[in-house]
This record gives C-alpha cells, structure tokens and sequence, in this order.
C-alpha cells in the first residue's frame, strides 16, 4: 500500500501575494482588485494562486462572476488585513519622520503624567524642530537594541546600568487637598489619619521594594502601629492616587518629586511636613548608546537636568556626589 505524506512549507509568504490576497478578500472580484492595485487581472490571479499553493489550501471558492472566501481564506484575512495596516502605518510613520530630528523617551505612565509632560512645553519653545515621542511602559527596555533614545526610571541605585544620571531622590509624605482639610475632622497629628480615608498603590506589598511606598511602613516608622484608617482605598498609578488626593477622596502617602507642583501651586497641602519618610529608591536617566551623540538628545538631556535640578530644589534633595550630573 502505497502512502503520502503532506510537508508543511515553512518559507515566508511573499508580501505582494499578500497585497493582491487582501484586495480580493475585500472587493470579492479579480477584476476590481486588478484596478485597485494597477495589475492585470491575471497577475493578480497568479499571484493568489502562488499563495494558495504557498499556503497549501484554497483561499476562495471561484463562481462565475464573483468569488467568495473559504473557511481558511477568512481565517488568513483577519490576521493580513491588521498585519499590512500596521505595516503600512509604520512606513507612513518613518517617512514623515524621515530627516527630521527627534528624541524617543521611554518612561512610566505616572511620571510622564506627573512630571514630564507638563515641562515638554518649555523645551518646545526652545526647540520647535525636534519632534518627541514618549512611550509610556513599565517594562524595562534593552538601550542597545530597542528604539528608544532614552529611558527615564525609577530604581535602587544599585540596580541602575553604568552611566546612568541620578535626576534626584524621593521622600514620601502625606497629602490631602485643602478642601478635605476644610470639611473633614483636623488633621495636625499622625493619629488623626484614623478620621480619613487613606489612599495608596494596591499593589506596593506585592512589589519588590515598593513596600517603601505603603502607608503600613509609615505607620511602623512613627510608631502607629495600631492606627486603622476610616478605610482604605488602593490604585494601580501614582497619578491615580494623586488625582483621587486632589479631589478630596482621602489623603495620600506621595512621592514628594512627582506632587512638588501640586504643593506648590496649593492644590495639595503637606499636612505632617516633620514626618516625611526618606526613601532609597531615586529617579534616573539612562541614554542609549548608539543616541548619546546626537546634538538633540545632548539638548534635550541638558533639558532635562536643568528641570531635574528645579525639582531637587522644590523638594529639598541635594546632589548625589556619585551620579554627577551632566552630559557629554
């Protein structure tokens, strides 16, 4: 008895077979998807049936004056039709930005909220030729081979990668809106927390060292150990314990550089200045490699030291003698 055996090819699909497949699973007509590329009709059929023979399954069903797409040929349609809009977004992408100067940051959403986006203005109005791109995430990015020019984090200083500038330090310290203060029971000692409700990230005593940010270690700090809070509400984002602070939902447990504005515009009051609580995590610049050279990643870096110099003073941090900070 004689057998077959079916091999799976495993080259890739060429990409034209794709364009004319997409076109036809679209319009459901050869001729209409010949116009539509500029192709004759039987190029374009040439080119579906290589990709048929590729794939090793037919994509359509062939009638007389229309065609219609198989089980498979929709099941391929879903995954090309995102597949070349994203393709086709990222070349339009790359030839807008083509000879333009930019800096690409990579950074988490609640300091880029908090902290950056709010100064980008002032380094536009200096630099209105160098465009910017901020992705928000936090995953830690490789510098040598992703696309980012820099990265903004939030670490232990021993965990930091050579070369990395200290931008400044954190204290923690509780903080309400004026309005809470003005509604609310007084708040002028640590045991009067117990009046509120108290806000904090939910997922801080999961986290490694991120258990510097709960309220429970503040409360071991100055010796509260029994207080319990009116109740408690937690957030995924430092911005989003910022904003429930700002429209009086509880006090928080902030980090001083990323609410230093909302103190001083008087958005947020620090209701117990002589028991903030130090912090050892710090905030850092780390350029990529194959960017620091750039004159408008020196310019924009030069920037941004400046504004982190403003920050260290608002918040009454002094320079690290072991991260000096500039850029060469």
């Amino acid at each position: 008895m004689q057998t077959t055996q079916t091999h799976l090819r495993t080259r890739p699909i060429a990409v034209g077979q794709l364009r004319a497949f997409a076109a036809v699973a679209r319009l459901l007509n050869f001729r209409a998807a010949s116009e539509e590329l500029s192709l004759t009709q039987s190029a374009v059929s040439r080119q579906i049936q290589a990709l048929e023979d590729e794939v090793g399954v037919a994509l359509f069903l062939r009638h007389t004056r229309a065609v219609e797409l198989t089980g498979a040929g929709a099941q391929l349609m879903r995954t090309v039709g995102q597949t070349l809009e994203q393709l086709d977004s990222t070349v339009r992408m790359i030839r807008r930005s083509a000879g333009r100067k930019s800096v690409a940051i990579s950074t988490w959403a609640s300091f880029a909220s908090m902290w950056l986006i709010t100064r980008l203005e002032a380094f536009q109005t200096e630099y209105p030729d160098i465009d910017i791109r901020i992705d928000a995430t936090d995953n830690l990015v490789d510098m040598d081979t992703a696309d980012v020019d820099l990265a903004l984090r939030y670490a232990l200083p021993d965990t930091v990668p050579p070369g990395a500038v200290r931008l400044f330090g954190e204290q923690l310290t509780a903080v309400a809106s004026p309005w809470l203060l003005k509604t609310g029971k007084k708040l002028l000692r640590g045991e009067d927390l117990a009046h509120f409700a108290l806000l904090e990230a939910g997922d801080s005593h999961r986290t490694q060292h991120l258990e510097w940010l709960t309220w429970q270690r503040w409360f071991e700090m100055h010796q509260l150990h029994k207080l319990e809070p009116k109740r408690w509400m937690h957030f995924n984002y430092a911005h989003q314990i910022a904003q429930a602070a700002l429209t009086g939902q509880g006090v928080a447990l902030a980090r001083m550089p990323l609410i230093a504005d909302s103190l001083a515009s008087g958005d947020l009051v620090e209701i117990l200045p002589h028991m903030r609580l130090d912090s050892p995590m710090a905030y850092w610049l780390v350029v990529g490699p194959r960017s620091a050279a750039r004159p408008e990643i020196k310019a924009f870096c030069a920037w941004l030291l400046l504004q982190a110099q403003a920050t260290r003073t608002a918040i009454g941090d002094g320079p690290d003698p072991d991260t000096v900070d500039h850029f060469d």
